[in-house]
């Protein structure tokens, strides 16, 4: 297998796993034990959203990393796999590094647009057998 997808995936683990950590670590903090911060934009609300978006994202995209990886990557498989997973850790930041999640941001905006571009090319690629 291919080590830079090797490396996509355990990066991509390592931002879920971390991020649920951040989530308990600003829980025990808050003293919210479950359910979110009354505070719209409180860091515990951000975090949230941050891992419940990796949640859903990050396992098809590393479903999609190891079919390519298994299958031997194209050039273009495998930029977009780099850039897919440089898109997620884009979002996490555009989501937990402004004080908002009511306004976009430049990070924010980035990430989840190359998230869905990405992924869409790659879902093409796999219909297509490249």
């Amino acid at each position: 297998m291919n080590p830079v997808i090797v490396y996509c995936i355990g990066a991509l683990g390592c931002l879920l796993f971390l991020l649920g950590l951040s989530v308990s670590v600003l829980r025990r903090r808050s003293g919210i034990g479950s359910g979110p911060a009354p505070e719209k934009n409180a860091p515990l609300n951000r975090a949230i959203r941050a891992h419940a978006n990796t949640a859903e994202f990050a396992p098809f995209l590393a479903v999609m990393f190891l079919y390519f990886g298994w299958r031997g990557p194209s050039d273009l498989a495998l930029w977009l796999i780099i850039a897919a997973t440089i898109c997620r850790f884009l979002l996490v930041i555009g989501l937990t590094a402004w004080p908002s999640m009511s306004r976009p941001n430049p990070a924010r905006f980035i990430g989840a647009l190359g998230t869905y571009l990405c992924g869409a090319a790659l879902s093409v690629l796999m219909l297509i057998g490249a």
